[in-house]
């Protein structure tokens, strides 16, 4: 275990009073992944590390951001526990900040909730060097739930992740994948059928031109619904594929985009995808700059392609002046990760 938030708050003073920028830097798992490119000089926050407190009888958990995700599953492993949101390890690199600045949940997240949802508290350093603690440790005293829910997805722009409380959960009595041959536009409609029925789904994914359904939960609940629903029993495999972007449809050099979309909506033609999330995300790799997704969708440039350009889609300018406004009140300055959301933001 290593404390080191004197030294973060430190160096952000320093930078602070120089009006120097800072890139926040953990496992470097997700440099060149969900946001742009940073030039700045890092600030490496992958040495503030150790498990602060965990309670398996209230099922929740407090580390420092610099906690790889591997660290954190080896200890809830012991009281056979897991985090629900099922987050990538990275190759042991992701850590804990890490994954809450870029909001990363796995195959579960419809289900099971992300990373957001089980987030009870946070402690960050913000752009003129406060240590600030907003939320609770416990789910009896979350006060300033929603603002540490702001972190999810910020990528650093709104502080330094230092600390971290979250929701556990018991792991699943038992677990089984099926798996079925058929086209994307059949599987789309299973899953949302699938989806909206009272049973134990935690994965439900097309790709490759099978789909692929996981039941998880009391193993008579499990079983039975395995008889009703046919199909054929596989290794587990593919949600640890998905997750860490592993399948071979990851692979390869070309543009990856990330569709967040309503489960039902039509696939985009011609090119090659992925669905995940019951169809709720969608994984698409290739030149999409003409495409238009449809109202209420949000697409990203995930990784590759150009990382100078914009990777997000364009905002109301009521959802960019919010944005703005809250990076003036944590980051007055605009020293931290600067550009890494949008290029506006800095």
């Amino acid at each position: 275990m290593a404390d080191q938030s004197e030294q973060l708050r430190d160096a952000v003073a320093v930078a602070a009073a120089g009006n120097q920028a800072l890139y926040i830097r953990g496992g470097d798992s997700k440099r060149d992944v969900c946001g742009r490119a940073c030039a700045a000089p890092a600030l490496e926050v992958g040495g503030h590390t150790g498990i602060l407190d965990y309670e398996p009888d209230e099922l929740v958990l407090s580390a420092r951001a610099g906690t790889r995700i591997s660290e954190l599953q080896q200890a809830l492993d012991e009281y056979n526990q897991v985090l629900p949101f099922e987050p990538p390890v990275y190759a042991g690199r992701a850590t804990l900040g890490g994954t809450l600045a870029c909001n990363l949940s796995g195959p579960a997240r419809p289900w099971l909730g992300s990373i957001r949802d089980a987030v009870l508290g946070v402690q960050i350093i913000n752009g003129q060097a406060q240590l600030l603690n907003f939320g609770g440790k416990v789910m009896k005293n979350v006060a300033g739930y929603d603002v540490s829910r702001l972190q999810a997805g910020a990528l650093g722009t709104l502080g330094v992740i230092t600390q971290v409380h979250l929701k556990v959960m018991p792991r699943p009595e038992a677990t089984l994948t099926l798996a079925y041959e058929m086209p994307a536009l059949r599987a789309l409609d299973i899953m949302r059928t699938r989806a909206g029925q009272p049973k134990p789904v935690t994965g439900a994914c097309w790709v490759g031109g099978r789909l692929y359904l996981r039941l998880s939960g009391a193993q008579s609940a499990v079983q039975h619904t395995a008889r009703q629903w046919g199909g054929d029993p596989v290794a587990a495999d593919i949600w640890e594929q998905l997750r860490e972007q592993q399948h071979p449809f990851f692979t390869g050099d070309a543009p990856l985009w990330r569709l967040s979309i309503a489960p039902g909506a039509a696939l985009a033609k011609g090119v090659s995808q992925c669905l995940d999330w019951g169809g709720a995300q969608r994984w698409m790799r290739g030149d999409l700059q003409g495409y238009t997704p449809p109202p209420g969708a949000h697409m990203s440039l995930f990784a590759g392609g150009d990382r100078n350009s914009e990777v997000r889609g364009e905002l109301e300018p009521v959802q960019q002046q919010l944005q703005q406004r809250l990076k003036n009140a944590f980051d007055p300055q605009g020293i931290l990760n600067p550009g890494r959301l949008y290029s506006w933001m800095t």
